[in-house]
């Protein structure tokens, strides 16, 4: 499963605020992972993601190292083999899709170019990195379901059909939020009302992309 938006009909800017209104969703799950582990400092994403958000609001007065940035978000990024928790897979695509932004952030868009010119291999990745910790987290929540419903035993394998996953509120959820977002940032002004109002459109349900309520 996967969504494939036509990214190539956003600008640079356009990816950059789609990409940044995603990851408002994948923060709070990275900050639960943080306080339940005792490990990284959700701050320094939040800082960041702040940062970005500035930068799209005044592009042209903001200035960003971008290279630093990279540097300081590197030792926030946990290792899942040094954790035995679920969480820290939505930890970890979390950091992986601000790395990407950031790398989005640096590839600078060509002059005079058309959305069509522009890569879009960071913002796919930002994308899928997005829903496949929606849907990793849903095949769980199914399995668990079956197993507590006693409808299979341990020692049987249990394949979750697409049509289950689809069927799930939280990929459905998932799946319409990156549609509203590019819907509406693929005509959206670049400038700071846009920001505003994709940053709303992805906290409108105060939880994050799993269903975790964003304190």
């Amino acid at each position: 499963m996967s969504l494939h938006l036509p990214f190539a009909k956003l600008s640079h800017w356009q990816q950059i605020a789609f990409s940044a209104a995603l990851l408002e969703r994948m923060l709070p799950n990275y900050q639960m992972f943080s306080e339940a582990s005792d490990f990284g400092d959700a701050k320094v994403l939040r800082n960041q993601l702040d940062i970005i958000w500035q930068w799209l609001a005044n592009r042209n007065t903001v200035k960003i190292n971008i290279d630093a940035q990279l540097l300081k978000l590197e030792p926030q990024t946990p290792d899942p083999e040094a954790f035995d928790s679920f969480g820290v897979f939505p930890a970890l695509d979390a950091c992986m899709a601000l790395t990407a932004l950031w790398q989005l952030m640096q590839s600078k868009a060509p002059k005079k170019s058309k959305p069509a010119d522009i890569d879009i291999d960071d913002i796919k990745s930002i994308s899928r990195l997005s829903f496949n910790s929606v849907s990793y987290y849903v095949e769980l929540l199914l399995l668990d379901e079956l197993y507590e419903a006693k409808a299979v035993d341990d020692t049987e394998e249990i394949i979750i059909s697409e049509a289950q996953m689809n069927e799930h509120p939280l990929i459905q959820w998932e799946k319409d939020t990156q549609n509203e977002l590019f819907d509406f940032l693929k005509f959206a002004a670049e400038d700071k009302k846009s920001c505003s109002l994709a940053k709303n459109m992805s906290l409108s349900e105060g939880l994050s992309s799993l269903g975790i309520e964003i304190g």
